[in-house]
């Protein structure tokens, strides 16, 4: 399928079923602004991708990409909500400024995505280990794995990690 013909699709699609998924956002999210930023990143995220083929369900392909976006959505909002309590602990010489929070909270949501990535065993050994402070052995008890298992992990977390820092 051409570029052309792509976005042609596409713009049919958006055409025809836009409003149903803003109303479908709507009803999950109970904010028309966020549903509406929302289907808008679902159309993009469908012109961005690479390769198209003919959607035959489009309602299902469009519900498909726009859960992926919600789970996205209620992950940085959960996070952003746990940043905001820890800020609230501090004492308020502590506190950064509002660029400085914009910039945490960014640094936070890439680090989580880059976390998100790796098998839910080795994130939790990584993050036992990373910000826990536990050792190795410890953490083997508490997952019930072997030495030898978290120490894969742990490789396996820390290439991950280097890879999408570059």
């Amino acid at each position: 399928m051409s570029i052309d013909q792509t976005k042609q699709q596409v713009q049919s699609m958006y055409i025809e079923h836009h409003s149903w998924l803003q109303g479908w956002l709507r009803s999950k999210l109970g904010c028309s602004h966020q549903a509406d930023d929302l289907a808008q990143d679902t159309f993009t995220r469908i012109l961005a991708a690479r390769k198209q083929t003919q959607i035959n369900e489009p309602r299902a392909y469009l519900t498909t990409i726009a859960k992926g976006l919600l789970v996205n959505w209620y992950q940085r909002q959960a996070l952003e909500r746990a940043y905001l309590d820890a800020l609230a602990l501090l004492p308020s010489q502590e506190i950064p400024s509002e660029e400085q929070r914009y910039l945490i909270l960014e640094a936070l949501n890439e680090v989580d995505q880059m976390l998100d990535a790796l098998p839910p065993l080795v994130k939790r050994a990584f993050l036992l280990s990373q910000i826990e402070g536990l050792k190795y052995e410890t953490i083997a008890e508490q997952i019930g794995v072997s030495l030898i298992t978290v120490k894969r992990y742990m490789k396996q977390a820390f290439r991950h990690c280097l890879l999408a820092m570059e």
